[in-house]
């Protein structure tokens, strides 16, 4: 039978587009965002006691491939987006309920206004991301030390040295009083080299572009170097 599911709120996030999201949780610990509650929601009763927990487990929808039809392979890009496993054997966006979870780190409960917000961070998601559940993560039960991964079992290596060119450097002073860990988020999000699998392999100068905030980032990629060249507003 059909389940209905109805989004307890959304999530506010700096990342505008999927591409350059980290692909999974914990990799920017630069990035913030904020979980706001809709109204059936906004109820101190449904978060009481919750600051009691570092961080959260985000229960979430995949709300921009939600009407897309689902295959039942998908291509790693762990696997440099060649090989092909399952869909259950991945964490692909494209799958048949759309939904996905991700670990993220309560920095504090907020209420502005009678609207009730969690500052969260390290997340992985869209901005407007919608938000289906939260549960406590408990390390105890939740952190398994000998669990294997296969493709998957080590963390990503940071490959990318990440530099700014004078004029982004001049360009991030200006960013930097509203956004104060603008350089820091750029630097942890380019250093783990966001570029297509396919165009790792070959050799170009190609000027690669990112939305963050309301920000377009201009960067390339030269010598295991990430340059970022222009940083202006959308």
């Amino acid at each position: 039978m059909p389940i209905e599911i109805t989004p307890i709120g959304h999530i506010k996030t700096p990342y505008k587009e999927k591409f350059a999201i980290p692909r999974q949780p914990g990799l920017v610990t630069a990035a913030f965002g904020q979980i706001m509650f809709t109204q059936a929601f906004n109820s101190v009763d449904f978060i009481r006691g919750i600051e009691q927990f570092s961080h959260l487990w985000l229960v979430f929808q995949f709300h921009q491939t939600a009407d897309k039809s689902t295959s039942p392979l998908v291509r790693p890009p762990r696997l440099g987006g060649n090989e092909k496993v399952g869909v259950f054997a991945s964490r692909s966006t494209h799958r048949p309920n759309n939904l996905g979870i991700s670990a993220v780190r309560l920095e504090k409960v907020s209420s502005i206004s009678g609207q009730h917000c969690l500052i969260v961070s390290g997340m992985d998601l869209l901005d407007n991301t919608p938000i289906i559940d939260i549960k406590p993560y408990i390390p105890y039960s939740d952190s398994i030390a000998d669990a294997a991964a296969g493709y998957a079992q080590d963390k990503p290596e940071e490959l990318l040295a990440v530099r700014f060119s004078k004029s982004a450097q001049q360009q991030l002073t200006i960013y930097q009083h509203k956004y104060p860990h603008l350089n820091i988020l750029i630097e942890q999000i380019l250093s783990q080299d966001p570029r297509p699998a396919y165009h790792k392999t070959t050799t170009s100068d190609r000027l690669y572009g990112v939305a963050l905030y309301d920000l377009n980032i201009q960067w390339r990629v030269a010598e295991h170097c990430c340059i970022v060249e222009q940083i202006n507003q959308i």
